[in-house]
């Protein structure tokens, strides 16, 4: 792919904008770079650009002279319906998004892409680790924050890179083809972006869109929109299940051993033996083991992984436990569904804290759930007013608002007995108080351990 010379638009000045405007300048194309935010707002990235010369920016407005463009490269968070973004549509340039554009540029290296609603990131980090100890070169990019743009110069066609991928980066693909692509689950988030659940998941489902039957399509077998995407996979499909005992795939058999039976019939180990909590790491856990088997994974340092892996740091995170009280860091609990996860793992009464940036969620599921161990609620941020009338109408008689973080662990410290869990696990994303989930996490973490 030769951009030499190419009028290349850049929209969106993010992690992943950074990394593809540093190759682009190297690739001596010519960069428009454009953000929303203007040069007071991103004097900190456009320092990091300093030594950037083939470059001119636009900022703080989008442009409307868009005729002069060979290419767009728009980052995840720019929604593709934007009036701007609809005008080089209209003029046929072509969109794209830094995934496409690394795919585009890299040396041939095998792609393991991994999406759904949760555990993305777990899995992902998971599979990297899996592939790692099998001492295969392998790169843990995309959504989980390493651009996949940074690889493009270091990997080659004996390269893995396991590449955890958004519905906003998989609405962008257009070549892009994974040789082992999965979708773990689904329940709905960003409806704010994607508007139906019909167009997320079919965001989502771009993921399989290229492949063909040398690849591998796996798919989570107990979710029944998960399932029905069989009919659009050109992939071997490859199920996995903790619920049904299958004919080919990965499931649990009647003594709770996990059984890999794709092309022999091979008890992998128990689920006791696992090393993370919960059904719905179990089922990450399938996941990771499907696509480990097909990229031919020694199995001894599969299970090694498996019964030795830590937690993904803002994951059900254990952060300490002080007068007998556990807390755990769930930040990346964005949604209502992977809240419901993160309650559910635990058997011990919970003090949640919750709230966050306004994604149009709807909480009546998760606090219905939660009648069964959350004993009080800690809110903050856009949503805590909503959670708040709806924990009232199903009867949550302790409900406290506080504004900060530093209030959100005192007052659940304060309410907190002796084998309670203080679990912060949001069910909303974080852009309202903090830059991103893992700022938030972090400073929980700072408040617990500055608790006395």
């Amino acid at each position: 792919m030769n951009l030499k010379n190419k009028n290349i638009l850049l929209v969106g000045l993010a992690k992943t904008g950074v990394s593809t405007i540093k190759l682009l300048d190297k690739l001596e194309a010519n960069i428009i770079v454009n953000d929303i935010k203007d040069e007071e707002k991103l004097k900190d990235i456009l320092l990091e650009l300093k030594d950037i010369k083939n470059a001119q920016y636009i900022l703080g407005y989008h442009p409307e002279n868009v005729d002069h463009i060979d290419l767009a490269v728009v980052s995840p968070g720019v929604p593709l319906d934007l009036p701007f973004i609809l005008k080089l549509k209209e003029n046929n340039i072509e969109i794209i998004g830094e995934v496409e554009l690394a795919y585009r540029l890299s040396k041939n290296p095998i792609f393991v892409g991994i999406t759904g609603t949760n555990g993305k990131t777990t899995t992902t980090s998971l599979v990297g680790e899996i592939f790692k100890a099998d001492n295969k070169d392998t790169y843990i990019v995309g959504n989980i924050g390493n651009p996949v743009i940074d690889t493009v110069e270091t990997t080659n066609e004996n390269s893995y890179l396991i590449t955890e991928l958004s519905s906003f980066q998989l609405e962008s693909i257009v070549n892009f083809k994974p040789k082992v692509a999965s979708i773990l689950n689904f329940s709905p988030d960003h409806l704010n972006r994607h508007h139906t659940m019909e167009n997320y998941i079919a965001a989502k489902a771009n993921i399989f869109k290229n492949q063909d039957k040398s690849d591998f399509a796996i798919l989570n077998y107990d979710d029944k929109e998960v399932r029905a995407l069989e009919s659009n996979c050109n992939g071997q499909i490859i199920f996995f299940s903790r619920k049904e005992k299958l004919d080919k795939g990965v499931y649990l058999d009647e003594n709770n051993n996990i059984v890999i039976h794709i092309d022999k019939k091979i008890v992998l180990l128990n689920k006791k033996e696992l090393s993370l909590p919960g059904a719905h790491n179990l089922e990450n856990c399938m996941a990771a083991i499907a696509m480990a088997y097909v990229c031919n994974v020694d199995l001894e340092r599969l299970k090694h992984v498996l019964k030795t892996f830590k937690a993904v740091e803002h994951r059900l995170e254990y952060v300490r436990t002080l007068s007998d009280i556990i807390f755990v860091n769930d930040s990346k609990g964005t949604n209502p569904d992977s809240t419901i996860k993160a309650i559910t793992s635990y058997e011990n009464p919970i003090i949640l804290i919750a709230g966050g940036y306004n994604k149009e969620s709807d909480f009546n599921e998760l606090l219905e759930v939660g009648k069964e161990n959350i004993k009080a609620l800690v809110l903050m941020g856009e949503t805590a007013s909503i959670i708040e009338k709806c924990a009232k109408e199903k009867d949550y008689k302790t409900i406290i608002r506080v504004n900060n973080m530093k209030e959100a662990v005192e007052a659940s410290y304060d309410l907190a007995k002796s084998g309670d869990v203080i679990l912060l696990s949001p069910a909303c994303a974080s852009w309202d108080m903090y830059k991103s989930f893992e700022v938030r996490g972090r400073d929980f973490k700072d408040n617990v351990n500055n608790l006395k």
